[in-house]
Formats: structure tokens, C-alpha cells, sequence
């Protein structure tokens, strides 16, 4: 199969694989074999090679299961295929057929061998949890993935049909899964991602090891933080209430890990009766504009002269004395002390397939990587780059050192308003 290695790149050393690009208008022949064909020309080919003293339909077993990955590699491949997608900005489609043990238990051989005569030789076949579910996925999409996810499910669904009997075939659930396809703003998902397609990203032991210990540092850094800064609490709370008439604290539907929305507490610096239309336009400005357009712009992350702002809000944002609530964000686990900005739910529908990783490899955070750098002097695509390479090689001493660094940056205001 043209999945497997082909060999390491001579400039990184990375392995590589091969896949070849296809379109809808010009599928290869392999989509066209039927089950039938495809079954005869395995046996064929097992009965030559098989040893002596090998059953040609153990032989011909042997062959069909050497075409599926196991549950590890098959993760590994659909996550790297993922990331293809994300920069390749062709869409990846993913078919999972799922057998309900409950009801009939079909010959997984069968199922094998159905999805060996529909697949192209550069798509993937492997488990995506052994003996439950197994996948296929086909990259490099040209054509309207919609297209290709139907006509895939339809092929798929009439060869089932002819391999097994009706109550065996209704058994099995097909699932399709479009990774970078076109998002409908009306659609139940904030993502134009397939979050199911993130348990290929499931972390190691090592990782999960700094996950524990990163939360032990957010649990017990908030706790102090709170209890030391409860007098400030008292002082903003009153001057908010005293110079604007209002709500002491702004709740706001965030969106954090794994996309998942949650509501994030800052001390209000804006009237009561903002209007978010300004802050949206901008925000789809800045997303979407090239890099060159916001270099060129005297314009920054945070606006500045907003006319939404009170006079005690300018001074608490400038000195981000607003976030301070947040670290009962933290303490309730939305949020920790270090990682990227919780986004508002309308600039993620902005993102492009690869800006999505920001909200689903890390928690977010108070602060990050990105606000001891650049705040808001950096370009959105900077930004991103930050946060992701945060998230890549994210550890509590990492989370220390940005820490550390925080209140210099605060001090100095980089590109604070």
C-alpha cells in the first residue's frame, strides 16, 4: 500500500508517506471493483503464495488483515492526515463502520473485505477501536467532499448488502466524518472540525503525567491568588459599581478545550448596554485580513478609543487588573493560569481549519506564550503559531517561566489599551 513509509525526508529526517490526489470527476479504477472481483483476485493470489501446508482460506485471511493498521498506527495516521488537511486546505473524509454486538455479530473478515474492494490504494484502512469500529480514510479530496462522503457511504452500504444478509448488514452503522469541509454558521458545531477525529490525538503517559501536575499548579496558584488578592477585589468591585451603573462583574460565553463553551468572569470595564457589533467587525477584520493589511494598520488587538469603555475600565484594562476574576475560572478547571485566549464563539467560526487547533490542544489560559511576547502588537497568524507552539511542548516548568514573566509584561504594557 502507498500508505506505508517511503522513507525519510532528506532534509528533516521525518518519514514520509505517499498518498496520490484524486477528484471527483476522475476516480481511480479501484473504486470501481466489486467485492466479488476483489475477493477472487485475493484468493488467486493467496493460493500461489500461500506455504505448503497453509489452508488457502487462512492464507487468503492473512492477506486481507495485513491491509488494516492496528488501533496505535491507525491513530497515528489519521492524525497526521489531519494536519495534512489543515495545510493542504483539501478535505479528509473519514468513514467508521461500527458492528452492534447486541444485535447479530457479523464476520469483521467480511467487513474487511467489503472495504478492501471499495478503497483507493493511497486510502487508509485500520482499526479506530479494535474489534468495535474500523476506519477508512480517504485523503487528498479535490471535489466537494459532501459528494465523496455520500457516494463513499452508498458504495459501502450496497456492497455490505451483498456480502451479508439484511439483518447482519443492518447491524453494522456506517458514520461518515468530513475533516475541513464547508461550515454552515447555522450548524449546531462551533468548529468547522470533526471533533470525533480527536481521539486520534490522544496524549501519552508522559503527557498526561503534566497534565496532572498542571492542574495541581492551577488549583493551588488560584487558591492563593484569590485569597491574596481578595482586599483589590474588594477596592475594583467598589469603584466599578461607584462610576457606572451595573453589574460588578461581565460574564461572557467563552470557548475553551475541545471547543467546549463555558463562561468566563472578568471585572466589567464597558457599559452596561454595549453594543458587541464593534468588537465582532473588528475581530473579523483582524482574522481575516492578510498580514500585510494589519502590519500596515494603526490598529491593535484590543481596540483603542472604544466609546463602550468607562473611565475605571480604561485603567483596569490597561493594567489587565479586569482578568482578575478569572482565576475562579481556573479554580472551577475552564480555564488555567497559563495557556492560550478563550475565544468568543463568533471569531472561531472565522478560524481556518489549523487556527481551530488553539481551542482544542489546550486549555486556556490567563496568560500565554503569546502575551510575554507580542500581546497585541502580533499578527492573528502569529498568534496562532504561539499558541500552538505552546501547546506542542506545553510543561509545568514552561507554564513557570511564562508566569514568571507575566507581571514584566503587564508593567510594560506591550501592546496593552
Amino acid at each position: 500500500m502507498n500508505i506505508f513509509p517511503s522513507g525519510p525526508d532528506p532534509r528533516s529526517g521525518d518519514r514520509r508517506w505517499r498518498f496520490a490526489p484524486w477528484s471527483v470527476d476522475a476516480r481511480p479504477a479501484e473504486f470501481d471493483v466489486s467485492v466479488e472481483r476483489a475477493s477472487s483476485r485475493r484468493r488467486s493470489d493467496s493460493n500461489r503464495s500461500a506455504a505448503p501446508g497453509v489452508n488457502a482460506r487462512t492464507a487468503d485471511t492473512r492477506a486481507i488483515h495485513r491491509q488494516v493498521m492496528n488501533e496505535d498506527v491507525f491513530g497515528t495516521v489519521l492524525l497526521r492526515e489531519r494536519k495534512r488537511s489543515d495545510r493542504s486546505n483539501h478535505p479528509l473524509v473519514v468513514l467508521l463502520v461500527t458492528q452492534d454486538i447486541n444485535r447479530v455479530e457479523a464476520d469483521w473478515t467480511g467487513v474487511i473485505d467489503v472495504l478492501v474492494a471499495v478503497k483507493r490504494d493511497t486510502d487508509v484502512l485500520g482499526w479506530f477501536e479494535y474489534g468495535t469500529t474500523i476506519g477508512l480514510v480517504v485523503p487528498d479530496i479535490a471535489g466537494p467532499a459532501s459528494i465523496v462522503a455520500t457516494e463513499l457511504r452508498a458504495r459501502v452500504r450496497s456492497e455490505l448488502g451483498k456480502h451479508f444478509d439484511a439483518a447482519t448488514a443492518s447491524a453494522l452503522t456506517l458514520r461518515l466524518h468530513v475533516h475541513n469541509g464547508p461550515h454552515k454558521a447555522d450548524e449546531d458545531s462551533t468548529l468547522p472540525v470533526e471533533p470525533l477525529l480527536e481521539k486520534a490525538s490522544a496524549t501519552d503517559r508522559a503527557a498526561r503525567a503534566q497534565t496532572i501536575i498542571k492542574r495541581g499548579l492551577d488549583i493551588v496558584g488560584s487558591l492563593m491568588l484569590l485569597a491574596l488578592l481578595s482586599p483589590v477585589f474588594a477596592i475594583i468591585a467598589l469603584l466599578v459599581k461607584l462610576k457606572s451603573p451595573g453589574p460588578v462583574f461581565f460574564r461572557q460565553t467563552r470557548i475553551g478545550q475541545q471547543a467546549q463553551p463555558f463562561t468566563m468572569l472578568k471585572f466589567r470595564s464597558m457599559r452596561a448596554d454595549a453594543d458587541p457589533a464593534i468588537h465582532q467587525q473588528y475581530v473579523n477584520w483582524f482574522i481575516t485580513a492578510s498580514d500585510e493589511e494589519k502590519k500596515n494598520a494603526d490598529r491593535l488587538f484590543k481596540l483603542t478609543n472604544d466609546p463602550r469603555i468607562t473611565p475605571i475600565g480604561s485603567f483596569l484594562r490597561e493594567t489587565s487588573l479586569d482578568e482578575l476574576p478569572q482565576f475562579w475560572n481556573v479554580l472551577r478547571g475552564d480555564m488555567s493560569l497559563v495557556g492560550p485566549r478563550p475565544p468568543l464563539e463568533y471569531e472561531v467560526q472565522k478560524y481556518a481549519p489549523w487556527h481551530c487547533r488553539r481551542v482544542l490542544d489546550a486549555k486556556p489560559g490567563i496568560t500565554g506564550l503569546w502575551q510575554v511576547t507580542g500581546r497585541s502588537r502580533t499578527t492573528f497568524d502569529e498568534m496562532v503559531r504561539l499558541d500552538l507552539r505552546y501547546a506542542r511542548k506545553v510543561s509545568v516548568w514552561t507554564d513557570i517561566k511564562i508566569l514568571l514573566a507575566t507581571p514584566r509584561a503587564v508593567i510594560m504594557g506591550k501592546g496593552a489599551c
